[in-house]
């Protein structure tokens, strides 16, 4: 079930990997954003869905150009965020954001359309409500930056995802080797950044 305040978005959005599909189906989602890998198959639980309108990225959960791994740019930054736009004209919306496990390119996503919907709240109040949604969440950088100098909040998003990242870290110290062995060292590193 989507947590977020009625005072900070004017629709509901839930987000979640592709293993809880099959728990929202009967949730009243109007709007399906998928972030997948090229190649993965569709998920099978978005036919349990009532009609509803979608859109699909396909791009890997990586930071940086990597041989064999097609990256997020910004066209679908771009896309993300029209697709968000669009929410609050609908009444009764319901979006619903995935990825493979709800961690990260679903929570950075997220962040995005709320920072869009709401220029008036700040990136740490934003992305915190998502972090509440997904305490496990740690959104993707490379993402966050694109929709960051997309919406020209100069910056605003990617250090309210340093002190995010910190806080993780602070509370997980063993996610550093994790996320360092997985080629998210830079997100490491932001950390470090004040």
């Amino acid at each position: 079930m989507g947590l977020f305040s009625k005072r900070l978005v004017p629709f509901q959005v839930t987000i979640c990997g592709i293993d809880e599909l099959g728990f929202h189906c009967e949730a009243g989602v109007t709007h399906v954003l998928s972030l997948l890998d090229p190649g993965w198959p569709e998920p099978e639980a978005l036919g349990a869905y009532d009609p509803h309108r979608r859109l699909e990225l396909r791009f890997h959960d990586v930071i940086d150009a990597n041989p064999g791994c097609v990256p997020p740019e910004r066209l679908d930054v771009e896309q993300l965020l029209t697709f968000g736009r669009d929410l609050t004209a609908a009444r009764s919306t319901h979006l619903l954001i995935h990825c493979h496990a709800g961690v990260s390119r679903s929570t950075a996503a997220a962040t995005l359309i709320l920072a869009q919907t709401r220029p008036d709240r700040s990136a740490e109040e934003v992305l915190l409500a998502v972090v509440r949604q997904r305490p496990r969440a740690w959104p993707n950088l490379r993402i966050l930056e694109l929709g960051d100098a997309l919406l020209e909040r100069r910056g605003e998003i990617v250090n309210a995802a340093r002190a995010h990242y910190r806080r993780r870290l602070e509370r997980e110290p063993w996610l550093i080797e994790q996320m360092i062995d997985s080629g998210r060292g830079r997100e490491v590193a932001e950390a470090g950044r004040s």
